[in-house]
């Protein structure tokens, strides 16, 4: 069964990406404290340990996840095409809508070479999701994709 892996936030643009324990998630600001946190299509950030690895693989290092700059980390489920308009179910009531790819950047291909180019493949640079239904998250919370 897929976990919540990891949680992070930033809290301004540019800005590095804070690691949490825990969070709470809200409909009206995302990942509490996270300044895209907006109400949206993107409103939070999402991407699958196993296809980081993946991606780490393909450039033969071993990279800290904060590198993507995404707020959740899943371990346990891989993301692709057909998730778009699936729910994410965290905790006891937080539940995300996946609304579409997180296209990589090139704040990528600057923190390492090639890493935009090993992201865009097969969904590797995650996933957008909206918030349906505000709650607290903690890691190792389980996850439900539906």
């Amino acid at each position: 069964m897929p976990t919540l892996a990891a949680i992070a936030f930033k809290d301004k643009k540019r800005g590095i990406m804070k690691p949490l324990q825990s969070a709470n998630v809200t409909t009206e600001s995302g990942v509490e404290n996270d300044i895209f946190g907006r109400p949206g299509k993107r409103q939070v950030t999402i991407m699958s340990q196993q296809q980081w690895q993946q991606a780490c693989d393909e450039l033969n290092q071993q990279l800290d996840w904060l590198t993507r700059r995404v707020n959740l980390l899943i371990d346990g489920y891989t993301f692709c095409a057909t998730d778009v308009g699936k729910r994410i179910y965290l905790g006891e009531s937080t539940i995300l809508e996946i609304t579409g790819e997180t296209d990589p950047c090139s704040k990528m291909e600057k923190s390492v070479t090639g890493l935009e180019a090993a992201l865009t493949l097969d969904w590797r640079g995650g996933i957008t999701a909206k918030v349906i239904a505000s709650g607290h998250i903690t890691i190792a919370d389980t996850v439900v994709i539906k």
